[in-house]
């Protein structure tokens, strides 16, 4: 996993609308990219919906919010709207973005090894380095600790 002080990769996914963006575009801006395991499940809804509440404050930090799963570009688009969630959603399905950060990791699911996103929180800083890392992150009071960290 990346750690405070690398540079972020400059991916480019697409986005909850399909249109292709890099994460170099938001230079000059920080950013909180936050990867999670899949859209609509439990703590993915819980992390997502306090970020959206939260997301006035964290604009006042001159920050962006952006969320990463492995899912396609139309469960983004849905799970987006169910939620009226105000930043932008990647859609990761190939897992060049997790596996760029690190994020994707074998994991313990009832008993059997599988791959999957560890869920994680990248601050990223105006100059496109790593300012901060939230590795294996609590779903239910995150988003408090990263405006907090801002």
């Amino acid at each position: 996993m990346l750690q405070a002080g690398d540079t972020a990769p400059d991916i480019s996914l697409q986005t909850d609308s399909g249109e292709t963006v890099s994460l170099s575009s938001y230079r000059g801006k920080k950013v909180v990219l936050y990867f999670y395991p899949r859209a609509d499940t439990p703590g993915c809804t819980t992390e997502s919906c306090e970020f959206r509440d939260l997301k006035a404050q964290i604009s006042k930090k001159k920050a962006v919010i952006i969320g990463v799963s492995p899912d396609t570009v139309a469960a983004q688009a849905k799970f987006k709207a169910k939620y009226d969630l105000p930043f932008t959603l990647f859609a990761d399905a190939d897992k060049s973005a997790a596996e760029a950060f690190g994020v994707w990791k074998e994991k313990n699911m009832y008993g059997r090894k599988v791959m999957g996103i560890e869920r994680s929180t990248f601050i990223i800083d105006e100059q496109g380095t790593i300012a901060r890392v939230f590795p294996k992150v609590k779903a239910k009071g995150h988003a408090e600790a990263v405006l907090a960290a801002l």
